[in-house]
């Protein structure tokens, strides 16, 4: 990313097969990073991706690990982490099991915060210390408007994408004088398999002011700017990206 002759950067995508992580891999190794697809079990899918980059031209690795366990994730990373420091991590990993607060169940509840706010930490933690050793890195955690505005029937998914918003303020604090920046992106509906299942075409020309959905290669390329060299004083925000919902 933005290294002219010197090697590349290595950038790790959790949840990286789904559509929109998918197209944060396309976007990051277009950029000239050495991407790594995370799937949580799904290798295949993963593979699939990091297939279609290398058949662009460019490099991709694919790997799955649990997420929520976080000995399996320390493990995973420290294999990943002998190639060389990653000095970019998405953390677009997440999950949503919708209900009304007052009938959502125990596990429907710790499920969605399982992913989204452990995986958040059991995939940044062990990354920092060399990350900063580089006096480099980007770290963007991919959140939601309904972490902003809250959404019926998603108390839990809401809850689990604000913590994003508080840890990683925290983080860009901790980090900045290493050189390391910490965002995050907060797509509104984006078109997709989940956007299919609960948007109908009519719902989202009354909810979103652009009248459609956005594109999972525009939330992609505001990630990769902000895993740029070029975004390096942008640091401890939350960017929407959702057609002016909020």
């Amino acid at each position: 990313m933005d290294r002219g002759t010197g090697p590349a950067r290595r950038a790790l995508v959790t949840g990286g097969s789904g559509d929109i992580g998918g197209a944060i891999c396309q976007a990051l190794a277009a950029a000239g990073a050495e991407v790594i697809v995370h799937a949580n079990a799904n290798l295949a899918r993963a593979r699939a991706v990091a297939d279609a980059i290398r058949e662009s031209g460019g490099s991709a690795e694919a790997v799955a690990f649990d997420l929520t366990d976080g000995a399996a994730s320390a493990a995973a990373i420290d294999r990943l982490l002998e190639a060389g420091p990653i000095q970019m991590l998405v953390n677009n990993a997440g999950i949503h099991d919708d209900a009304p607060l007052a009938g959502m169940s125990d596990e429907q509840w710790r499920r969605v915060i399982d992913v989204s706010v452990h995986g958040f930490f059991h995939a940044t933690r062990p990354l920092l210390l060399p990350m900063a050793r580089t006096r480099w890195g980007r770290i963007v955690s991919v959140s939601s408007v309904a972490a902003v505005t809250g959404n019926r029937g998603q108390a839990n998914y809401a809850a689990a994408k604000a913590a994003l918003h508080g840890a990683t303020r925290s983080l860009a604090r901790e980090m900045a004088s290493r050189g390391i920046t910490a965002n995050v992106v907060a797509p509104g509906v984006i078109e997709g398999s989940m956007a299919r299942d609960a948007f109908p075409p009519e719902m989202i020309k009354q909810i979103v002011p652009a009248a459609r959905a956005g594109r999972p290669e525009e939330v992609a390329a505001v990630v990769a700017f902000l895993c740029s060299d070029a975004a390096g004083y942008v640091n401890g925000q939350v960017i929407g990206i959702n057609g002016g919902m909020g």
